[in-house]
């Protein structure tokens, strides 16, 4: 039943812009951007759930706003345009961290502003929200922002456990843990990037490997059956 819903759903532009914002075209480690955030703020999962939602905040924002005046934007200016909006709601979200989580605003510091110039949001605003409708451009914003959060959430899950034996502040690990420093530093986000880059890809790669075959066979079946 799983099965029929989800070939059901597969064609719908709703689930297609879900599917690639998350999966096939991950802004993180298929497209390679907000790599500097990625790495920076992901020693606590509580800084990257913050990040990942800010993140996810301003891109379907700007998307929406930049949809519904794309036809009164001109071309030579909508670079600047689109960074005046992004920067508009970047100071929302800063001015909302500082009053209502005063730690993590402390915590992020200057990476919130940083916001401004994530490739992430500034490519989805040119690409896609542009030349698309409103619906489907908050939708693309909304898929992209929760793809860049997974990512963050689970390369600050096993840093935070691996540095400072906690989960969300809370101890999770035996007593004697020996803790990993490097996880803690830029490099052991390097190094959980790069692992869970490879394993995305790696299982992308089989995943059209086996969808390559199952189109081919038909065609195969019938050649077969022509010759006889």
């Amino acid at each position: 039943m799983l099965k029929k819903l989800y070939y059901k759903l597969k064609y719908t532009k709703p689930f297609a812009l879900l599917y690639d914002g998350i999966w096939s075209e991950n802004p993180v480690l298929l497209s390679a951007l907000g790599i500097c955030s990625a790495l920076a703020v992901t020693n606590r999962v509580e800084n990257g759930i913050a990040m990942g939602l800010a993140v996810t905040f301003v891109a379907m924002a700007a998307s929406l706003l930049t949809s519904l005046i794309r036809k009164f934007i001109p071309n030579r200016v909508r670079i600047v345009t689109y960074v005046i909006m992004i920067s508009a709601f970047v100071v929302i979200v800063d001015q909302f961290f500082k009053a209502f989580f005063p730690d993590i605003s402390r915590a992020l510091g200057a990476y919130v502003a940083l916001i401004i110039t994530n490739c992430l949001i500034m490519g989805r605003a040119e690409a896609f929200a542009s030349k698309n409708p409103a619906t489907f451009s908050v939708m693309d914003g909304f898929a992209h922002g929760i793809g860049y959060t997974i990512v963050l959430v689970l390369i600050s899950v096993v840093r935070e456990i691996l540095a400072f034996g906690t989960l969300l502040g809370t101890n999770v690990v035996w007593e004697g843990f020996t803790q990993w420093v490097v996880m803690a530093m830029a490099p052991g986000g390097f190094f959980l990037l790069a692992v869970l880059t490879w394993a995305v890809r790696t299982r992308q790669l089989g995943l059209e490997e086996e969808e390559s075959k199952n189109s081919r066979a038909p065609i195969e079946e019938s050649d077969q059956m022509l010759v006889a």
